[in-house]
């Protein structure tokens, strides 16, 4: 029983019922939204550990209720759709989902893959443990980036992505290390994951996104902190 918070926002109320049963038969606490504006109401009410959200709500499109939900919250989102296409799923990371399945799908890979988001957004135990380069001051024990001082709010899937090369700093990571250590073993052919959140990153923690200093690509090897 692992206890976690997932809430599942979807207006297939046949999909709501299957996944509610499986999911709380493995030890989850499940809540659900129908709607793009219940999904925000129950996000700030409830505080999950992570969301699972369809775009085609009848509502509010998914992007817009991603969108709102990134601006006021860190929680994970797995996306939930029926849109296969590669433009899609990046449009739909850039925009700040951290992971995005297509329907349909099988439920044990769903459930890895909530457990793989809840896993990144947790704390470590680790105590005063920093990098720092240049104006960027990376705090590992408490997952937090300054910049000049301030803080910048990062996505628990961009985190991770960031952690993994700052615990490298100054070495290249090959792109299957960085898919295996932040989304998992099965995810070591999605490179494009690691474009659009390097891309991401970039424009948070550089002064110039098309001439990074701190997050550099090495074609054919990987990515490396700097």
């Amino acid at each position: 029983m692992n206890g976690r918070h997932v809430l599942l926002v979807d207006d297939d109320a046949a999909l709501l019922r299957v996944l509610t049963i499986t999911l709380r038969a493995h030890g989850w606490r499940v809540s659900t939204a129908t709607t793009g504006a219940g999904a925000l109401h129950a996000t700030a009410r409830e505080s999950p550990d992570v969301v699972v959200l369809d775009l085609g709500l009848p509502d509010i499109d998914g992007l817009t209720v991603l969108a709102h939900l990134r601006q006021t919250s860190e929680v994970p989102v797995v996306v939930l759709s029926a849109r296969r296409g590669r433009e899609d799923k990046v449009d739909t990371l850039d925009a700040g989902a951290d992971d995005y399945v297509t329907k349909p799908f099988a439920a044990d890979e769903l459930m890895a893959r909530l457990r793989a988001a809840v896993r990144r957004a947790a704390p470590t135990d680790e105590t005063d443990l920093f990098v720092e380069s240049g104006d960027l001051r990376v705090d590992l024990a408490r997952k937090r980036v300054h910049r000049g001082g301030l803080e910048v709010r990062l996505t628990p899937t961009e985190w991770s992505f960031l952690e993994v090369l700052a615990r490298h700093r100054g070495a290249v990571v090959p792109p299957q290390e960085i898919l295996a250590q932040v989304w998992g073993p099965a995810y070591t052919t999605e490179v494009n994951y690691l474009r659009v959140y390097a891309a991401q990153l970039r424009r948070k923690l550089e002064d110039d996104s098309s001439r990074p200093v701190h997050l550099l690509t090495r074609p054919g090897q990987g990515y490396l902190f700097e």
